[in-house]
């Protein structure tokens, strides 16, 4: 019988777990989900529209980020598990369809088919364990949770305006904190940390920095759509592409050049893989919801380059790149226990632009945030190189 259960668990040889291409064309369902909020916050800056769209990202995320943790253990080159993974793809797609009219009239079809992928998945995992499998506890308890959310999640769904955002706001937290508490719940029990030791942390590590890299590349191909449906190509639009673009570059340079390659042997190394992933997952929903709104402000800054600021255009251009900023530092933080001074430079910087945004247009101040991450990205980089060539020497 054990055998039998463990036929659909991924080998733990002291190989590290390689990312399959069944997860990176799951992962393609998420890019357009990616494209969907940025578009949704883009159009809707107000207090309101912005918090609807963070938990929006924060449900996109949360089904990313369990069906990863459940492909971190199940392996999706057997025919159930790629098949389950087929399965939250199609309702996923769905799911990413409704983003834009998930507080208006698709709201309960938005709500049903995330908990049909929450649920659904859950309920098959515990079908592939079996009864007395040592995993099979602690998806009970998941399984419970994700229920209990989506009990939220359907009334969200039934409910319009205010009401649906509390009650989705309500299935977000239920989600997201359950897993600090060990998913506790009363009869069930609670997990502890040897529940998740057995997770690959390679595999985590790769997971996010995939979806990271997805994002960047659909913002850069928002980008050039956006250049791509403009009429008029004047020096302001170029400019405004390239200045965007840049700062897509310096972006994925803040996070590759040296943060990634660190996280995924930080994470190797762990005592606790399980749980330094799980921690990777709470900082790059901060992370990835910094391209988001990069990726909005840069359709803006294309579309109306030479456009006065407002509040609301100002926070978005500002913030999206600071928020970026702040993600990357935490989660070099994990790997390094401390914060970079480069991004404390970099958080500064925004500081400063703030006040000058007001006084200028959106081109100056796209620029300004892409020569921010820029120096970021360089400070560090130059830092890093200095620091391995510095121990070369004293290792001689």
């Amino acid at each position: 019988m054990r055998e039998i259960q463990d036929r659909f668990l991924r080998k733990r040889d002291g190989e590290e777990a390689r990312v399959t291409y069944t997860e990176l064309f799951f992962d393609l369902i998420y890019a357009f989900a990616v494209t969907q909020l940025s578009h949704r916050l883009m159009h809707d800056l107000s207090a309101t529209g912005v918090l609807q769209t963070l938990v929006l990202w924060f449900a996109v995320w949360l089904g990313w980020q369990y069906t990863c943790w459940v492909t971190n253990w199940f392996d999706p080159e057997r025919p159930p598990v790629r098949l389950l993974v087929f399965f939250v793809m199609a309702i996923g797609m769905i799911m990413a369809a409704c983003l834009p009219l998930a507080f208006g009239s698709r709201g309960l079809v938005f709500a049903v088919s995330y908990v049909t992928i929450q649920v659904g998945r859950s309920l098959a995992v515990l079908v592939f364990l079996g009864g007395s499998h040592s995993l099979t506890a602690n998806f009970r308890r998941i399984t419970v949770w994700l229920v209990i959310s989506g009990v939220w999640w359907i009334a969200g769904g039934l409910a319009d305006g205010s009401a649906r955002l509390i009650c989705w706001g309500i299935a977000v937290l239920c989600e997201y904190v359950s897993p600090m508490f060990g998913f506790a719940l009363p009869l069930l029990g609670r997990s502890h940390s040897s529940d998740w030791r057995s997770a690959e942390g390679g595999h985590l590590a790769e997971r996010c920095q995939a979806f990271v890299i997805l994002a960047l590349g659909e913002s850069v191909v928002v980008t050039g759509a956006t250049l791509s449906d403009t009429v008029s190509w004047n020096a302001p639009t170029v400019i405004a592409f390239l200045v965007c673009f840049a700062g897509s570059v310096a972006m994925w340079w803040i996070y590759f050049d040296w943060g990634s390659r660190a996280g995924s042997h930080a994470i190797a190394r762990s005592r606790e893989p399980g749980l330094m992933g799980a921690y990777f997952h709470y900082v790059h929903v901060i992370l990835i919801a910094g391209i988001i709104g990069s990726a909005a402000a840069d359709d803006l800054v294309i579309l109306h380059p030479d456009a006065r600021i407002g509040t609301p255009t100002a926070l978005l251009l500002i913030g999206g790149p600071a928020l970026y900023v702040i993600g990357c530092g935490l989660y070099k933080r994990a790997i390094h226990s401390w914060l970079p001074l480069s991004h404390w430079v970099g958080l500064a910087l925004c500081a400063l632009i703030g006040p000058l945004a007001f006084h200028t247009d959106l081109l100056m101040t796209g620029t300004l945030t892409t020569l921010m991450m820029a120096v970021v990205a360089a400070w560090e980089s130059v830092s890093r190189r200095q620091s391995a060539h510095a121990r070369g020497l004293r290792a001689e």
